[in-house]
């Protein structure tokens, strides 16, 4: 099954827990599934020896969920009303039969050890067995069609959460926005900066206190200018934020390209430090690396 052929989903997280129970004739389950992060899907089934079940279990997962490290366990037990019944007759014929048993022995001299109650409701008849299960296609039928109303409220805990997650991820992506044009507003003050004092440093080299050749300074301020552009970085750090808004809105599976931008936040976002020469714009590039990596964290549990 291709991404085109699943239902449009809105953006999931990959921890979720659920659990149903249900009956049908002589059998009654209850089913548990827990959902973690997870690189891809990983699905761990717990069932009892039903034909079919698992192959039918691991279709429907696949129609509804995308990643995350998922276990499935199902227990088999008798429904309630279906075990043995009590026979009372049996019981009376049993009883005759074992004090004339005793009365028997008795008379010849024989002690017999006592029968405990266990070992009479053993005998055959006292309690008769609980009525046949239902034919094993049948059953496995039934329990493929309930485990569709466990996955529902499944990936029902997982949109709540996943509701979350992308109200948190879009605050990051604000204080990113931010703190991007907050930077840029910063480049001129910076340039002006670092013009100011290159053109001190060439007078102390140059042992010319009434200032520098305008050409000689002209030329190293263009040197340094392209070396320290960061206009370039901020381009791609408002690209990512638009493209890491258009995923949240899309809905899952988006986990894994929302990690590889967040991976492309932080490289600009380290180039912006590197290349800051300036106090107030090294700042602006920590915050961003802090917001960034929080927002990476986040990130890991969307599915």
């Amino acid at each position: 099954m291709t991404a085109t052929d699943r239902e449009p989903w809105m953006l999931r997280s990959m921890t979720a827990f659920a659990t149903r129970s249900g009956a049908h004739g002589a059998m009654a389950w209850l089913w548990e599934m827990r959902g973690v992060n997870g690189r891809g899907l990983d699905l761990r089934l717990r069932l009892p020896e039903v034909p079919g079940l698992e192959a039918a279990l691991r279709a429907a997962a696949g129609r509804h969920l995308a990643r995350g490290n998922v276990t499935v366990g199902l227990r088999l037990t008798a429904a309630a009303g279906a075990g043995p019944s009590f026979c009372p007759a049996a019981l009376d014929v049993a009883l005759d039969a074992l004090a004339e048993t005793e009365r028997r022995a008795d008379a010849r001299g024989l002690a017999l050890a006592p029968a405990s109650a266990a070992q009479i409701l053993a005998l055959r008849g006292i309690l008769e067995p609980m009525e046949t299960a239902a034919p094993e296609a049948d059953l496995a039928a039934v329990l493929t069609a309930d485990f569709e109303a466990l996955l529902a409220a499944f990936t029902a805990m997982r949109e709540t959460e996943g509701a979350a997650l992308a109200r948190i991820l879009g605050g990051h992506l604000d204080r990113i926005a931010e703190l991007t044009d907050a930077a840029t507003k910063m480049l001129a003050t910076r340039a002006e900066a670092i013009a100011e004092s290159h053109r001190a440093a060439l007078a102390r080299v140059t042992g010319q206190p009434a200032g520098v050749e305008p050409d000689r300074v002209a030329q190293e301020l263009a040197l340094i200018a392209v070396r320290l552009d960061v206009t370039e970085e901020l381009d791609r750090l408002r690209a990512h934020v638009a493209a890491a808004r258009t995923l949240i809105a899309e809905g899952s599976p988006a986990g894994r390209k929302l990690d590889f931008l967040a991976q492309e936040f932080m490289r600009e976002a380290n180039t912006l430090c590197s290349k800051a020469q300036n106090a107030g714009l090294t700042a602006i590039g920590l915050d961003l690396k802090a917001v960034i990596d929080q927002m990476r964290e986040q990130v890991q549990n969307v599915e």
